[in-house]
């Protein structure tokens, strides 16, 4: 504790000192965070808080559900859950993951499992930010190496650490077409007439006021870990830009710009502090473990290392093109 009192104690200093550039390295944070971040995320938070509050999630998992099940062999709010962390990027996989879980509609287990593969950064920001910034050509092996090799992990772990989760209509005893048929017909009892539309607008109430909190601690979170880089700039005289990375990834990414690469893709893989940061906001509230995701994320970050490495030996004209 007396380590952390000194580091924040030196933060604090070197801001009062440095303000100017202080400033500068909050303002990345902060415009990082309303250009590229709610304009990607907001949306989506809303519509899937939405969805879980009217109990929806069954019916928008069909999308990928008959491919996912004889694969994984799970639910179909675990199968929503997979759908929603995958495409609409981090945090929105721990967070749908904690919705579901509160609300009693995954167990803990299902959500353990998702935890360890289904939170990473969204596709839509890693083609339009991360790819033009590094100046790469190829998108496919990219798009294998941050999605392929998650998804490929989550199908290993469910037969190996998560075998134990039961199979699809076995939850509890009660087959599961029983269970979201319950759910839908008292959905469709309640919500006959002004009850209905009165729940529909309780979920969007809700669900946009918890998104916004969301969104406003994330903005925090970009702003304190890109702060943090001040203090390797006044010691070293200029931005540790492999650091950066580590740190807050939008802004360490924006700080290394193309100089290397690989690690930049390694460094996405793991997602960097902050990003653990805002998942333990996300679960935090939960008996979930932010540990367990941790050692995911470093477990993922070699096999991403691995995938690079085997791509390098095979193909050395076109790695990293």
């Amino acid at each position: 504790m007396r380590l952390l009192t000194v580091i924040f104690l030196l933060l604090l200093g070197c801001i009062l000192t440095n303000s100017q550039l202080g400033l500068s390295y909050a303002a990345m944070g902060l415009n990082l965070w309303f250009e590229k971040m709610i304009p990607s995320l907001l949306p989506f938070m809303m519509l899937s808080g939405i969805m879980v509050r009217m109990k929806l999630t069954d019916r928008a998992a069909m999308l990928i559900y008959p491919v996912v099940k004889p694969l994984a062999k799970v639910r179909k709010n675990v199968c929503y859950a997979m759908l929603m962390g995958f495409l609409c990027g981090f945090p929105m996989g721990a967070r749908v993951v904690d919705d579901l879980y509160q609300r009693q509609m995954i167990s803990k287990r299902e959500a353990e499992y998702l935890l360890a593969f289904c939170n990473n950064i969204g596709p839509v920001y890693f083609c339009s930010f991360v790819l033009p910034l590094l100046g790469r050509r190829l998108v496919w092996p990219y798009l294998f190496g941050m999605y392929g090799i998650p998804l490929l992990y989550g199908l290993a772990l469910r037969y190996t650490r998560f075998h134990d989760i039961p199979l699809p209509g076995e939850e509890g005893g009660r087959p599961a077409a029983l269970v979201a048929c319950e759910d839908r017909r008292g959905l469709t009892e309640k919500g006959s007439g002004a009850r209905f539309w009165e729940k529909l607008l309780e979920a969007v109430d809700g669900s946009v006021q918890a998104s916004v909190r969301s969104m406003l601690s994330l903005g925090g979170y970009m702003i304190l870990f890109n702060l943090l880089n001040l203090v390797p700039h006044l010691l070293f005289g200029r931005p540790l830009a492999p650091l950066s990375p580590l740190l807050e990834i939008t802004g360490g990414l924006k700080l290394l710009g193309d100089a290397f690469p690989l690690y930049s893709l390694l460094a996405l893989s793991f997602g960097g502090l902050s990003c653990i940061a805002q998942t333990y906001s996300c679960i935090g509230d939960s008996d979930l473990s932010i540990s367990d995701y941790i050692l995911h994320k470093v477990v993922l970050t070699l096999l991403c290392g691995l995938f690079y490495l085997g791509w390098f030996l095979l193909l050395p004209g076109s790695f990293l093109r």
